[in-house]
C-alpha cells in the first residue's frame, strides 16, 4: 500500500531575502509524512535537489505513475521511518517545476503585487539561505523549533548544510547526499552552461515572455538546458547501456545522409528533455543556477568559517561515479570537520548512475542512514 500525501500551502506576507530585498506574498507548497509527536521533537526535514520539489515520498493518488524521489527510504519501517518520525519537505523559492500542477512556488513567473504583472527578471536574486529561511517559516508555523535531522541530495545537501551552519541550535543531525559545502570555480562555470541555451533562445526576450502564448516561450532553450542537466547528472556507463538498448551505432544511415538529422541517442535525450520542459520555467532555471553559484556554507567568507558553526552529527554520502558534484566536495567537508574534531562520517555510493545514484541508488545505504538517525 502506498503512502498517500497531500500538498499544503504556506504564505509569508513579507519576506526579506539574504540580500535585503522584500518579496511580498511568498507562497510555497509543503508535504509531510508520519505524525508530529507531542513534544514536536521527531522532525526530519528533507531538502530537495535542483529539478525536484517537496514530493520526497509517497503518492498523491494510488494511480500515480511514480512515488516521490526518496520513497525507497521514507515511509513506514523504512530508513527514515514515518512510524517514528514526522518527515516534512518544502517547495523551494524559484522552483523550476512552476507549471507542473502540484508545485507551489514564488519566483519570476509569479505576479508582482506592486505591478500586477509577472516579475520576470525583476525578481530578486535568491540564495540557499533564503530557501532555508522559507523552510524555517513553515516549521515555525507548525510550532517546530528543533530538527532531529535535516537531509537532502545535491542542491538539497547545500540547504541541509546551510541549516546546520546558520541555525546550529536547531539541527541535531545532518545527512548530505551527493553534495557540497561550497560551489568552486569548476562547478560555477559548469552551472553557467545551463543558462546559455535559454538566453540565446530567440523567444527569451530578456525574460519577458509570460504575456505571450506558451508556444512563444523559450522552450527550445530550456529543453537544451535540461538535456545538459540530464547528461551531467548521469555517468557515461548509463548512456552506453541505454544506447545499446536503443540500437544506437556511430554510423546511422539517416545521420550519414543529412546533416539536419540527429543520432538516435541525441533524439532520445532531447525528447525526454522536451517532455520535462513543458511543466518547467526557463527564468526559474536561471535563478536556481545563480542560487547554486552563490553558495558557500554559512554564506560567509569561507567554507572553513561556515563549517566551524556546525554542532550536528554529520553523515556525508557522495557517489563514486558522480561527475557533477564529484566526491572531492564531500571529502573536503569531511577533512575540515575532522581537523576541527567535529563529528563527521563519510561513506560512498557505488553504481553506474553518476550523480543520480543519490536519488535512484540511495536505498543502498538505507541501513547506514537508519543507524545514523537512531544513534
Amino acid at each position: 500500500m502506498n503512502l498517500l500525501v497531500t500538498k499544503q500551502r504556506h504564505v509569508i506576507e513579507r519576506f526579506t531575502t539574504f540580500n535585503g530585498s522584500l518579496i511580498k506574498n511568498v507562497q510555497v507548497g509543503w508535504e509531510s509524512y508520519g505524525k508530529l509527536n507531542q513534544e514536536k521533537s521527531n522532525v526530519i526535514l528533507i531538502t530537495h535537489y535542483f529539478t525536484g520539489n517537496s514530493h520526497a515520498a509517497g503518492k498523491y493518488h494510488e494511480d500515480d505513475a511514480e512515488p516521490g524521489y526518496w520513497d525507497a527510504i521514507i515511509g513506514p519501517n523504512k530508513a527514515i521511518d514515518t512510524n517514528k518520525f514526522f518527515v516534512i519537505s518544502v517547495d523551494s523559492l524559484v522552483n523550476i517545476n512552476a507549471f507542473d500542477g502540484t508545485t507551489i512556488t514564488t519566483g519570476p513567473s509569479s505576479v508582482n503585487p506592486d505591478t500586477g504583472k509577472p516579475y520576470g527578471l525583476d525578481f530578486p536574486v535568491v540564495t540557499m539561505r533564503d530557501f532555508v529561511n522559507v523552510q524555517k517559516s513553515v516549521l515555525e508555523s507548525l510550532g517546530i523549533n528543533k530538527l532531529h535531522a535535516v537531509a537532502g541530495p545535491s542542491m538539497g545537501s547545500m540547504q541541509a548544510i546551510e541549516w546546520a551552519s546558520t541555525y546550529p541550535e536547531w539541527v541535531e543531525r545532518l545527512i548530505s547526499v551527493i553534495g557540497t559545502g561550497s560551489i568552486d570555480a569548476w562547478t560555477t562555470t559548469a552551472l553557467e552552461q545551463l543558462t546559455v541555451p535559454i538566453t540565446l533562445d530567440p523567444n527569451f526576450d530578456n525574460g519577458n515572455y509570460y504575456n505571450k502564448p506558451k508556444n512563444e516561450w523559450p522552450k527550445k532553450g530550456l529543453t537544451h538546458s535540461l538535456a545538459f542537466i540530464t547528461q551531467s547528472a548521469l555517468h557515461p556507463e548509463f548512456f552506453i547501456q541505454t544506447g545499446e538498448q536503443l540500437g544506437y551505432r556511430p554510423i546511422e544511415d539517416d545521420v550519414l545522409a543529412n546533416i539536419k538529422n540527429k543520432p538516435s541517442m541525441v533524439n532520445w535525450l532531447m525528447e525526454r528533455a522536451a517532455d520535462r520542459a513543458s511543466s518547467m520555467d526557463a527564468n526559474h532555471l536561471l535563478y536556481l543556477v545563480r542560487a547554486n553559484q552563490l553558495f558557500v556554507t554559512g554564506m560567509q567568507g569561507s567554507l572553513e568559517e561556515g563549517l566551524s558553526n556546525i554542532t550536528a552529527k554529520v553523515l556525508l554520502i557522495p557517489a563514486t561515479t558522480d561527475l557533477l558534484l564529484m566526491p572531492y566536495h564531500a571529502e573536503k567537508i569531511h577533512s575540515i570537520m575532522q581537523d576541527n574534531k567535529q563529528d563527521s562520517e563519510l561513506i560512498y555510493l557505488n553504481g553506474s548512475l553518476g550523480h543520480l545514484e543519490g536519488l535512484a541508488g540511495i536505498v543502498k545505504h538505507a541501513d547506514a542512514i537508519k543507524a545514523f538517525l537512531n544513534n
